[in-house]
């Protein structure tokens, strides 16, 4: 299929997220993969941060703690601070906090996801009790900040690109969200979970570490606007909803998104494929929370005549058929690419585009490599298709 091919498919009128929300039958699609998982899941306990510690860490047992990904010894000074290596993740730096935010960023979404399809309480109860144990509990939880995320041997105790682990969290706002609206959150634990958030909150749009992020020219600052924006809108914060949408249209659209649709910021990295796809999953998850319908963020145009809807028409084709990519591959995991990517039917919903629709179901949901997951945080559209679900 060439380009011209797949933009020419029919389309419908355009309208915003939640008026298209019932187009697509999430429950009938996803019922099977999300049951089956969610019962796997019954059968784990909560794990958070203080059940592994690195002694290179120079925070507390409740601080989150990682090492950035492309940073490995200097063979020319084998004690000295770590070099870069972009692209090329260094497997043997701390990632014990990481893959514990990260099951929590699967267990919960898909445990509220089932909730959602059966009205089971045990499904909404083990989801629960996992916010407990992070959120709440004196001696598991964890401390609202990520002053030492993404730490540099010998350079950096902890940086602002940090602020991208907490990208997992995004999902599962979204479930304590639906959790509320159901009924099945406790009013002492949303209290105390939007306590937590607003803390975060703070942290990140006070802090050295998150206005460096905040500022951040690629998909950075993209994923700091995401978070932003869901955290903003389970603790209630108008103010800071307003300026992320301000700011998808101000900052992340002008600046990222060039007049032919790409990103030119990701392609220029070692792995421009995933990262483009990457980037693409999260603007459109900042588009999704942020949209209305009276202001689609979807259809939003930069003066230039770009905009996500540009971003979509150029990477679409490469999503449907890889091999037409023109760059070269990734220098590490191009073959796990693409997923299941929420950006195909959130735009599809939202701008009337049954291709990407249809593209987006036949891809796999469940991916299985590790990096992959990791940049992989939307999983359970459910969730996002919420006056859909509610209903």
């Amino acid at each position: 299929m060439d380009r011209r091919q797949f933009l020419s498919f029919s389309t419908v009128a355009v309208c915003g997220p939640l008026r298209a929300a019932g187009r697509v039958d999430i429950r009938a699609i996803d019922r099977d993969r999300v049951l089956k998982a969610a019962e796997k899941y019954l059968r784990e306990t909560p794990v958070t941060v203080t059940a592994t510690a690195s002694s290179r860490s120079t925070g507390g047992k409740h601080d989150y703690f990682s090492e950035g990904d492309y940073w490995w010894p200097d063979p020319q000074n084998p004690g000295g601070p770590y070099i870069q290596r972009d692209g090329m993740s260094n497997p043997d730096n701390f990632g014990g906090h990481r893959a514990a935010l990260i099951r929590l960023g699967v267990h919960v979404p898909a445990l509220t996801a089932a909730w959602l399809m059966t009205k089971q309480r045990r499904f909404s109860d083990h989801a629960v009790a996992h916010l407990r144990a992070w959120f709440l509990q004196e001696e598991t939880r964890m401390n609202p900040n990520l002053q030492y995320a993404q730490a540099i041997h010998g350079r950096f105790t902890g940086r602002g690109t940090g602020i991208i682990d907490t990208l997992h969290l995004v999902e599962v706002a979204r479930a304590m969200s639906t959790l509320e609206a159901t009924g099945a959150l406790a009013a002492a634990d949303r209290d105390g979970l939007r306590k937590w958030f607003s803390d975060y909150l703070d942290w990140m749009t006070t802090s050295e570490n998150g206005i460096q992020e905040r500022d951040a020219k690629n998909n950075h600052g993209t994923c700091w606007v995401e978070q932003a924006a869901e955290f903003a809108r389970f603790t209630g914060d108008a103010k800071l909803t307003e300026y992320c949408r301000d700011r998808f249209k101000t900052v992340l659209a002008p600046n990222q998104i060039a007049s032919d649709g790409s990103f030119p910021e990701e392609l220029r990295r070692t792995k421009p494929y995933g990262y483009s796809l990457f980037n693409l999953d999260a603007m459109a998850t900042v588009c999704q929370t942020l949209s209305t319908p009276d202001d689609n963020l979807f259809a939003f145009r930069t003066p230039n005549g770009a905009g996500f809807f540009k971003a979509m028409e150029y990477m679409a084709p490469f999503i449907a058929d890889k091999k037409t990519w023109p760059r070269a591959p990734d220098v590490m995991y191009h073959d796990g690419w693409p997923v299941r990517h929420p950006a195909l039917l959130f735009s599809g919903l939202a701008l009337g585009k049954p291709d990407y629709i249809a593209l987006w179901r036949r891809l796999d949901p469940d991916p299985t490599v590790d990096e992959i997951i990791r940049n992989y945080p939307i999983r359970q559209p459910i969730l996002w298709l919420s006056s859909a679900a509610l209903n």
